[in-house]
C-alpha cells in the first residue's frame, strides 16, 4: 500500500482509524481501504451511518453559530478529527473574524491534516493530546496562547465521548474540564445511543461489534447516562434531544430517520 504525502510516517496505515472512518462517512478523501472496509462492514448492519454523521456535523455547525451569537469567541474542540468543509474554525471565524479555535486530537492523521489546513491562520491551532488527560491540554502553551480560561469558552466534545469506556471514567475528565471554565462557558456534546435508531437493537449491535473488533469500542449510552456529562451546567433549550431537533434550520420531519439516532445538547456554566 502506497503511503500518501498527508499520512505521517509514524502511523500504521494497515490499522483502521476512527477519525478516517468518520472522514469516509462524510465523503472525505483522507482514508485508506482498511478504513473503508471497516466502514462498509459497519454499514451492513446500520446503512444510515453516513446520515448520522452528516446530522452530527450539521448540529455542530449550528451549535458553533449559537455560541458566536452568544458572544463567545473562544472554541476548544477536543476529539476534533480530520477537518472537512465547514469545520469549527470556518464557522466561528466567519461569524466573528477574531474568534480563536484550538483543536485537540490524538489521531496523528487528524493532527497532521489540521496543521496543513490551519497553516497561516494565527487564530487557530491543533494539539496532539488525549481527552482523558485534561490538565495536559489546559496547561499546554499552544492552548494557553489561544484560550483564555478567565473568559467564556465553548468546549466541544462532539462524537468523542462514545469512544471512551466507563472504565476510563469519561465523566471525571469532563468534570475536570468544566471546573476550569469561566462562568458563561458552553459545553457542546453529541453521543451515540441505541435510542432513536430506526432498526432493532440486535441489528445495531452488529455495528458496535465492528468497532470493538478494530479496538475502538463504541459505547452506546442511554439518554440518562449522556445527561450526566452536563452535571454542573444549565441546559440550553431545547435540552438533550436528537440532533435534528436542536434549534433546526429546517423542519426536522424532513430529515432522514437515521439522523435521529443518539443525542445532542448544549449546556452553560453558571
Amino acid at each position: 500500500m502506497e503511503r500518501p504525502a498527508w499520512a505521517p510516517r509514524s502511523i500504521d496505515i494497515s490499522v483502521p482509524s476512527v477519525s478516517r472512518i468518520y472522514d469516509y462517512y462524510l465523503g472525505g478523501s483522507h482514508n485508506f481501504e482498511v478504513d473503508r472496509e471497516a466502514a462498509r462492514r459497519a454499514m451492513e448492519f446500520m446503512p444510515g451511518l453516513p446520515k448520522i454523521m452528516q446530522a452530527n456535523r450539521a448540529f455542530m455547525r449550528r451549535a458553533v453559530r449559537f455560541a458566536a451569537d452568544e458572544g463567545i469567541t473562544q472554541f476548544l474542540d477536543i476529539g476534533s478529527g480530520i477537518p472537512t468543509f465547514g469545520n469549527v474554525h470556518e464557522i466561528a471565524q466567519s461569524a466573528c473574524p477574531g474568534a480563536r479555535v484550538m483543536y485537540v486530537d490524538h489521531d496523528p492523521v487528524a493532527v497532521a491534516h489540521s496543521e496543513a489546513v490551519l497553516e497561516g491562520n494565527e487564530n487557530a491551532d491543533v494539539l496532539a493530546a488525549d481527552l482523558l488527560k485534561p490538565q495536559e491540554i489546559l496547561s499546554n502553551p499552544q492552548v494557553q496562547r489561544l484560550i483564555d480560561l478567565n473568559r467564556p469558552v465553548a468546549l466541544l466534545l462532539v462524537a468523542i465521548l462514545h469512544f471512551v469506556e466507563d472504565a476510563d471514567d469519561p465523566y471525571k475528565a469532563v468534570a475536570e474540564l468544566r471546573d476550569a471554565l469561566a462562568p458563561g462557558s458552553l459545553l457542546v456534546v453529541t453521543h451515540a445511543s441505541y435510542e432513536g435508531i430506526p432498526l432493532p437493537q440486535e441489528q445495531a449491535e452488529g455495528t458496535v461489534d465492528v468497532y470493538k473488533n478494530i479496538r475502538n469500542p463504541l459505547i452506546m449510552r442511554s439518554r440518562e447516562e449522556i445527561a450526566r456529562f452536563f452535571e454542573g451546567y444549565d441546559m440550553v433549550e431545547p435540552g438533550l434531544v436528537p440532533m435534528p431537533k436542536w434549534r433546526p434550520d429546517t423542519a426536522p420531519e424532513d430529515e432522514d430517520p437515521y439522523s435521529f439516532s443518539g443525542f445532542a445538547g448544549v449546556g452553560r456554566t453558571a
